[in-house]
């Protein structure tokens, strides 16, 4: 008896149920000039990943042609990708599965990624905020330098990925360019890393719309 009564008392923090996105049902817009196909990967080059107990071979990868380029990504067997009428539609053999629920969303949303790449491409906009706080675009001969002034006794150099473009509009703005958005924003975080905003005067590189709550500073 006093087992039920202990349950019943057990309410949850939310009186509503929980509601699926539903990203994965959504169709992708192909645009002008792009294709997106399928084709299987051999077996000896699959990648796999582990979720929980099960192993999930990427036995398949997804091309997307642009006017910009050529992008792939990797899916399972499970994904299933079917592309007409300007459109890309994805789905899963089983959409009462965990696992499948999870990936169907995650690929479409990188196949979504790659066909805005390939047509209008992906941006970042890297800004220092700082006195003297600046960044200047160096030709060498073995590739494109971004230097970076941010207040330490030497210049950091980063070297530009292939495939991305930069350009500064002004000595405290870094326009990053590219086709595949997981280089752009990476490539991004990487100068970040070298002088993140500090929170009591708020000097430091932000990336995109980054904004930092300031503190009040400690009195003695």
């Amino acid at each position: 008896m006093l087992q039920s009564i202990r349950l019943s008392a057990v309410r949850s923090f939310s009186s509503t149920t929980a509601r699926l996105s539903n990203v994965g049902k959504q169709p992708i817009k192909l645009g002008e000039g792009v294709e997106c196909y399928t084709e299987g990967i051999p077996y000896e080059f699959c990648k796999s990943f582990t979720k929980g107990k099960n192993t999930i071979k990427l036995n398949k990868q997804v091309i997307v042609k642009g006017p910009k380029g050529v992008l792939k990504v990797a899916v399972p067997e499970f994904v299933k990708v079917e592309s007409g009428d300007g459109l890309v539609k994805v789905s899963v053999n089983d959409a009462n599965d965990k696992i499948q629920r999870t990936m169907w969303g995650t690929s479409r949303a990188l196949i979504q990624n790659h066909i805005i790449g390939t047509s209008e491409g992906h941006l970042a906009i890297v800004k220092f905020v700082g006195t003297g706080y600046r960044a200047t675009i160096e030709q060498k001969s073995d590739g494109t330098y971004i230097a970076l002034k941010i207040g330490f006794p030497y210049n950091p150099e980063l070297k530009v990925p292939e495939g991305l473009s930069v350009s500064s509009p002004a000595p405290t703005r870094l326009l990053i360019e590219g086709k595949d958005k997981q280089q752009v924003k990476l490539f991004a975080a990487r100068i970040r890393e070298h002088k993140k905003p500090e929170p009591y005067k708020g000097k430091g590189i932000y990336v995109d719309n980054e904004t930092i709550k300031l503190k009040e500073k400690k009195v003695k």
